[in-house]
């Protein structure tokens, strides 16, 4: 168990701690793989006017540049790379014919977005053709495979960091559902086989590569003819992928400005059953307070940010110390010290970090006893064989029996006691609603419960509510009923304006943007009958 030794003596909160967690757990690369050949730049289809639509290449600049502005608000941390495949000019550090890779002075090619990034990303379309040019990459008598060559320069852009602690994913825009139908004979089979190989390398890497394919006004997508084989999709997977895509391609261009905590592994715990028996499982956070982004100091000259150093100062001569081996507490007018490892010592309160102590009836557990988001735990067999086996066991029998599970938490600075309770799987027919699972709660201290004194009134000097008032209350009550409501459908007003106004700024807009205050009653809808 990692251990603190300067923290025990603050009163510091677990939360500051879970939450630099789940930012490194949560961190993503990604890689916007865009197709530049001219079909992308033909008219996406009709509107209600019957006229001509922007293009497929206008739609997806859009839909990143509206990614790009929420990524900087919910996921900050995330580093992302634009290239271009089928493209006139070349620009990778591979050398690779029919790649561009985009990318504005003083940044990486795969790096945080920034405002600049966005800027001018956001007006490539006007300098595109002049800059960069667009072309048919696989055609007869072409001997490149851009295609190929974009999987390349993704793949050798994302070698940086470790699969196990970041999310890599590879995201390819088109329209062009048969890549290498302008050749035929040996060759296409060949450069069919080469990328399919391509992309299974890069995939045993552990990239992801997803597909968000465009459908032309004239004919729809065919997953089938190249695409299902590249992101390996069999079966029903094939028919359900386009919708999914759809809805994928939706909300990329439609996300509400907020910071998003993505169901990503947060980290690995060691959960111990018995003495002898411990298991493996990944702990995942699901619903979190929406706040704004942390305070970042800058220096006042140049703009940039500021680093915070702490150094200790011997009080009697001056001079520059080391970070001092000893801790001290004042107890009884004593000072008392403590070595490192002993501070270390102190807070080994446990060995693992979850610990099963026993078993209750669910109806042991209030509504009041969850202070706090609860975590999602789920068994992992990477490091521990057998561990989704025993999870399995222990998850089947708590439902079967009624029972949550008792266990103690281990956490450095907060150790406390938790509830496990046991989640069924509910599917449909469109697939998973909840998967199963655990719901790790956090118990409350004693001292956490309050009993507010109750407040002792006369018959006399309370105030009743007469019969016709109760009659109409419980008319108001029954007509005032919010089917299917859910908090997430309504966006905080004051964040939204928040995050719209840094945007503004940064991105070096004259305009304020406008901010649907959902919260506010409906005014029309009261006023009716």
């Amino acid at each position: 168990m990692d251990l603190d030794p300067e923290g025990i003596f603050r009163d510091d909160s677990d939360e500051e701690d879970d939450s630099v967690q789940e930012r490194e757990a949560n961190k993503e690369m990604v890689v916007y793989l865009i197709d530049a050949s001219p079909k992308m730049f033909t008219p996406a289809g009709l509107n209600q006017t019957d006229e001509m639509e922007e293009t497929h290449f206008h739609t997806i600049v859009n839909c990143i540049t509206q990614s790009l502005k929420t990524q900087i608000v919910g996921r900050s941390y995330d580093e992302v790379a634009i290239c271009f495949f089928n493209t006139k000019e070349k620009k990778n550090l591979q050398d690779l014919a029919g790649v561009y890779v985009y990318n504005v002075s003083d940044r990486e090619p795969l790096d945080r977005p920034d405002a600049r990034l966005i800027k001018e990303f956001s007006s490539i379309q006007d300098s595109f053709m002049s800059n960069i040019g667009s072309r048919y990459g696989i055609t007869s008598g072409y001997r490149e495979n851009t295609l190929h060559n974009a999987l390349w320069v993704a793949q050798a852009l994302l070698r940086k960091g470790s699969v196990k602690t970041v999310s890599k994913r590879i995201l390819i825009f088109t329209n062009e559902d048969d890549p290498f139908g302008g050749i035929t004979g040996a060759v296409k089979t060949d450069m069919i086989r080469t990328t399919i190989q391509r992309a299974r390398d890069a995939q045993d890497l552990g990239l992801s590569i997803e597909l968000l394919p465009l459908s032309r006004p004239d004919e729809k997508f065919n997953m089938s003819l190249f695409y299902a084989d590249l992101i390996g999709l069999e079966g029903d997977e094939i028919a359900q992928y386009l919708p999914s895509s759809g809805e994928k391609l939706e909300d990329m261009t439609n996300q509400l400005k907020k910071r998003m905590m993505k169901k990503r592994k947060v980290k690995t715990l060691a959960f111990a059953i018995i003495n002898d028996v411990c298991i493996e499982v990944n702990s995942y956070a699901l619903v979190r307070q929406t706040t704004p982004g942390a305070i970042t100091w800058l220096d006042s000259i140049s703009n940039l940010p500021l680093k915070a150093e702490r150094s200790f100062i011997c009080n009697d001569t001056g001079a520059l110390l080391q970070d001092p081996q000893k801790r001290f507490q004042l107890y009884h007018d004593k000072i008392v010290k403590f070595s490192v490892r002993e501070l270390a010592d102190v807070k080994r309160v446990s060995s693992h970090h979850l610990r099963l102590l026993g078993f209750k009836p669910l109806d042991c557990l209030k509504d009041y006893h969850n202070l706090r988001p609860s975590t999602f735990i789920y068994p992992s067999d990477e490091q521990i064989v057998g561990s989704t086996r025993v999870f399995v066991a222990l998850h089947s029998s708590m439902l079967r029996l009624g029972r949550f599970a008792l266990a103690f938490y281990g956490n450095p600075t907060r150790p406390q006691l938790v509830a496990l309770v046991a989640q069924e799987e509910v599917t449909s027919s469109g697939g998973q609603i909840e998967p199963p699972g655990m719901h790790m709660i956090y118990l409350p201290y004693s001292d956490d419960v309050r009993y507010p004194e109750e407040v002792h009134m006369t018959s006399g000097d309370a105030l009743r509510a007469t019969d016709e008032q109760i009659k109409k209350a419980s008319d108001l009550l029954r007509r005032i009923d919010l089917k299917n409501f859910s908090v997430c459908q309504f966006a905080n007003p004051a964040l939204q304006r928040h995050y719209g106004i840094l945007e503004a700024l940064a991105l070096g807009e004259d305009e304020m943007p406008d901010v649907n205050d959902e919260t506010l009653p409906d005014a029309e809808g009261l006023s009716r009958h």
